[in-house]
Parts: structure tokens; C-alpha cells; sequence
């Protein structure tokens, strides 16, 4: 496979140029030539030293991630940018990014994947941003405990236990959901009648807000909450015949 055609691919299906003027990420391919023979891809929620040398020493011809290394521009490559580029380009490792398109994909995506996990339905965006929307929103039955243990058996939170505001519903029938850092979002979910709004990392502010709001709020970490979306891409890379690996980096947070 090239690689413009496996950039091209992942552009088209989750629809990278509509999300342009919204996101502060350099989504697409921010590291490689514009064309070339890749057969081995690695995936990764962030673009560090870490995964781009493991990627490099796996010998990947391709790095996918979340989390890329440019947010509204590189002005100079020194220090710790020199020390993740460095090797990208010496090791001839192309570097593939999707941020909030990945975060929104309706199949694809992170907040897809949460709720995949809970099996919700009657599914609709959530979380708007400009004309987007980053997360998702789905109908089940649940207690605050079963969400918890849910999130806490099945995402790779680094050995940090799933913290919870329980200041909703005791039983849980509307879920909302916007990954990594999404609490932002609390006032959205309040307003369209969400019992629970889960994310991945919260602020201080959001302990009064969800009480004063009467919602459940489950912050199950960023990075566990972000793992859905490259291995959703991971998976497509496989069925295109691809050698795949997914290098995995908790940060607990």
C-alpha cells in the first residue's frame, strides 16, 4: 500500500478537512514524503519519545496517532520536538494524525467506543464545537456503580481508579460522552437532560458544577478514554493487508 492512499483513506473516512477550522491539531500527515511503499504501521494515542521509538524500532514504516506533534504550528525544531522529529525522519517513519475527527467519528471513533462499551443506543452527536460534534450521546440502564466498574475493568487507566461525582440519578438511563478532556461539555450535558456525562480528566470547577446541576460525572483518565479511535484505525489497517502493532503508553491521567 502507499502511503498517500492510506492518508487519502483515513482523510476521506473521517472527514479530516471539515474539522480545519476547529481544531488546533495539524490533522493528516504531519511527518513523511507525500508518497511511498509502507507495510508495517504502528499505532498510538501520542506522538512522544517513547512511541515514536518504539515505533522506530518495531521498524514501522508509519506511525498513526491522536495526539500528533504539531498544535498551530512549529516554529523552531529544538529540544524536545528535535528529540521526537529526529528519529521520525531518520528511521524513514511517516507520522499520520487525527484528533477531534477521530474524537467525533460516529464509528470510528473515542467517544464511539465508550459507547460500544456500554452497549447504549438511540445514539446522536454531543458536544458541540462550531459546526461539529466531538462526542456522543445513548440510552441505556444502568446504576452509578455499574458505569464505574465498567470503565474501571475495561480501560487501560494506568492502575488509577475511575473517579465519580455521584451527584445524579441513582439509576442511569442518559448517558453523554466526550473523551480526554471533555467537561467542558457539563453545561451541554445538563441542558439536554443527560443523567451522566463521562469524559477523561476534569477540573476543579467541575465538582461544584455537577452538584449544583444534579449529573453523574465519570472521569476514567484521558488517555483511557482515548484508546478507541487508533485502534479502530488499526483495525482498517489490517484489513487492508497492512503488518500492524499497537504501542501502548498509560499515562494514568
Amino acid at each position: 500500500m502507499n502511503l498517500d492512499e492510506l492518508t487519502e483513506e483515513y482523510d476521506d473516512r473521517l472527514r479530516t478537512s471539515d474539522f480545519a477550522d476547529v481544531d488546533a491539531s495539524a490533522n493528516g500527515l504531519q511527518v513523511g514524503p507525500d508518497t511511498k511503499e509502507i507495510e508495517r504501521v504502528a499505532f498510538a494515542v501520542d506522538a512522544a519519545e517513547q512511541t515514536i521509538e518504539e515505533a522506530a524500532a518495531w521498524d514501522a514504516d508509519a506511525l498513526v496517532v491522536h495526539h500528533g506533534l504539531s498544535w498551530g504550528g512549529i516554529e523552531r525544531v529544538t529540544e524536545h520536538d528535535y528529540r521526537r522529529i529526529a528519529p521520525l525522519i531518520e528511521n524513514d517513519v511517516a507520522l499520520y494524525v487525527s484528533h477531534l475527527p477521530l474524537d467525533a467519528h460516529p464509528e470510528l471513533g473515542n467517544a464511539a467506543g465508550i459507547a460500544n462499551l456500554l452497549g447504549l443506543d438511540s445514539r446522536e452527536p454531543f458536544g458541540r464545537m462550531g459546526p461539529e460534534h466531538i462526542g456522543q450521546r445513548g440510552h441505556g440502564e444502568f446504576t452509578v456503580e455499574e458505569i464505574h466498574d465498567r470503565l474501571a475493568d475495561e480501560l487501560d487507566t494506568g492502575g488509577q481508579d475511575v473517579q465519580v461525582f455521584d451527584f445524579g440519578p441513582d439509576v442511569i438511563e442518559d448517558v453523554a460522552i466526550v473523551t480526554g478532556s471533555g467537561v467542558d461539555w457539563l453545561d451541554e450535558a445538563a441542558d439536554v437532560g443527560a443523567d451522566a456525562l463521562i469524559t477523561g480528566e476534569g477540573k476543579q470547577k467541575v465538582y461544584h458544577e455537577a452538584r449544583e446541576a444534579g449529573i453523574n460525572v465519570f472521569l476514567a483518565g484521558h488517555y483511557a478514554t482515548e484508546t478507541f479511535g487508533v485502534q479502530s484505525l488499526q483495525s482498517l489497517a489490517d484489513e487492508w493487508g497492512l503488518e500492524t502493532t499497537f504501542i501502548d503508553a498509560p499515562t494514568g491521567l
